[in-house]
């Protein structure tokens, strides 16, 4: 195979690439990103969100719950995750994102029963995070079987 035929496939593959349309451009006036003032409206409407997801499909299994300890304002991130033996996630089957309000936060992490693997350990693991910080964690909750749970009340600890 000659290098011309390689070079034009390249040349083409740059080209369209390049020719891709430009990213929209915001008007002048653009929003400002949330102050700290505001977190209980993101966490109002992220909760509200979270109650909004409709009557659970055949298909989908749910974990729920409420969260305890979460300062106002603070990221929260929740993961249901397949950890190995030396206590490595390995795969994530389910995330969610939620906005601390200093009050009882609850959540609702909905997931595929069918991507929960037959034997492994799989975890309920959560962090808390200030301003790009981890403040608190929440420790590892076994979850054994795919089925729909309510968890109770989850109690954050200050990280270490």
């Amino acid at each position: 195979m000659s290098l011309r035929p390689l070079l034009m496939l390249s040349l083409f593959s740059l080209l369209v690439a390049c020719g891709s349309d430009a990213p929209k451009t915001q008007p002048q006036s653009q929003p400002q990103p949330p102050t700290p003032g505001p977190a209980p409206q993101q966490a109002q409407k992220k909760a509200k969100e979270s109650a909004d997801l409709g009557p659970l499909p055949a298909y989908q299994r749910e974990l729920s719950g409420t969260l305890q300890g979460i300062p106002t304002g603070a990221e929260v991130e929740l993961a249901l995750l397949v950890i190995d033996e030396k206590d490595r996630p390995q795969q994530l089957l389910a995330s969610s994102s939620l906005i601390g309000t200093n009050q009882i936060l609850p959540f609702r992490l909905r997931f595929n029963p069918d991507s929960f693997p037959a034997g492994a350990r799989v975890e309920l693991r959560g962090r808390a995070s200030q301003s790009g910080q981890l403040i608190l964690h929440l420790p590892a909750q076994r979850i054994d079987q795919p089925t729909t749970q309510a968890l109770g009340q989850l109690q954050f600890v200050k990280a270490p």
